[in-house]
């Protein structure tokens, strides 16, 4: 195994954690052969350094902690190369989005009257993130109820 691989892909891995192809994309990128990137990369996955499944969480906890919804946490997982065969249990763990959504769109309005011009927009922004239009729905629904109260 390529020794000048193994370092190169060890220096990645200490400043973040990666996906198999996210490895071998960045070792290639750096001049590293597809094969050579390619032995590391089972290497190192043989000894559960990497581990596709334990990044797929990671992103889906990351990309709700910053509250984005499921569409567009699927769209990290596919750019970050994440087999598909782990997107269903990652996305498991993503946690309730009401709560989320009800701040955002309170943050979004920042006292201001909850006005068809003013929900589209934050509509909108919530479709941007990737949520979907029932939760969306279901969240202003909310608002608006208790703005009446």
């Amino acid at each position: 195994m390529n020794e000048e691989a193994k370092s190169r892909a060890l220096r990645i891995l200490e400043k973040r954690d990666v996906s198999w192809k996210m490895l071998i994309d960045k070792l290639t990128e750096k001049g590293i052969s597809p094969e050579d990137a390619e032995d590391v990369a089972d290497w190192l996955t043989e000894l559960r350094v990497i581990d596709d499944e334990r990044y797929a969480g990671l992103v889906v906890r990351h990309y709700a902690a910053k509250g984005y919804g499921p569409r567009r946490i699927r769209e990290e997982l596919y750019h970050r190369g994440v087999p598909r065969e782990y997107w269903d249990t990652a996305l498991e763990e993503l946690p309730e989005q009401d709560d989320t959504l009800i701040r955002f769109i309170r943050s979004r309005l920042r006292g201001a009257e909850p006005t068809d011009e003013n929900l589209r927009k934050i509509i909108n922004a919530l479709q941007r993130r990737g949520h979907g239009w029932e939760e969306i729905h279901t969240a202003v629904e909310r608002v608006r109820a208790e703005e009446q109260e």
